[in-house]
């Protein structure tokens, strides 16, 4: 869905905020090949994006927006768009530390790390140690990521320390999960036209609210996020419940 009609609000007074919201940053190829560039001109682009929509949402206030950046499908793509991104990380990561400190930004990251060059490894420590102690807006990078995996993985390391034969709950997958200090996510934004999850937080958004725009990624910008915000401030979150 899109739409050109300006979001109705203006400010950070929100009655209805989600803690945590999800964004598919997707279309950035697409961006690039629509203008007779590489596409790795897209993933540029797509970083900026990411970087207006993060300052906006730290000026409104969400607690958590997580940016699903690579996910463990992509390894399929061209060696070149790999190293792209994998050398976007290692350079412009770290690179944005006055940008979070100047707007007390954390930065987290989840999914399998250990299949990530060692330049793009180092520049994620670096960045999490350099932002622990920020209490703004957590802002989570999924890279290497995807929602199986990481329940497998949840699952694996669960059987590493069990010392007795108590059976598997909910809370035990949650737990084992990455970052399971950070809450569900309560919306998932997905730019781009596609409209699908596309193996994203699958455990964690088991009721998030899901929203779909045609907007290619790298033309995000603050009033996108605060569309989305409006649209889901009229959604009715039940969890499985009745009206009351």
């Amino acid at each position: 869905m899109d739409t050109s009609k300006e979001p109705s609000s203006t400010s950070n007074d929100y009655d209805v905020l989600p803690r945590h919201v999800g964004i598919i940053m997707d279309g950035n190829g697409r961006w690039a090949t629509k203008r007779s560039l590489p596409r790795t001109a897209g993933h540029w682009e797509g970083l900026k994006a990411a970087k207006r929509v993060t300052l906006e949402a730290s000026v409104i206030g969400i607690p958590y927006i997580t940016f699903y950046a690579f996910s463990t499908e992509n390894w399929k793509r061209s060696t070149q768009e790999v190293a792209y991104i994998m050398d976007l990380l290692a350079t412009r990561l770290f690179g944005e530390l006055d940008f979070y400190t100047k707007h007390n930004i954390r930065v987290l990251t989840r999914g399998d790390l250990s299949k990530l060059s060692e330049p793009a490894r180092a520049a994620i420590e670096a960045t999490e140690r350099a932002t622990r102690e920020f209490t703004g807006t957590c802002v989570i990078i999924a890279v290497n990521h995807g929602g199986q995996d990481e329940i497998v993985r949840a699952v694996n390391r669960w059987l590493a320390v069990r010392t007795s034969q108590e059976p598997c709950t909910l809370e035990t997958i949650r737990t084992y999960c990455d970052l399971p200090q950070v809450p569900p996510v309560d919306l998932i934004v997905r730019p781009g036209c596609e409209k699908r999850l596309s193996n994203f937080l699958l455990w964690d958004s088991a009721y998030a609210e899901l929203i779909f725009y045609d907007t290619l990624w790298p033309d995000w910008g603050p009033k996108h996020l605060r569309l989305a915000l409006d649209e889901y401030a009229k959604r009715a979150r039940r969890f499985g419940g009745v009206p009351t």
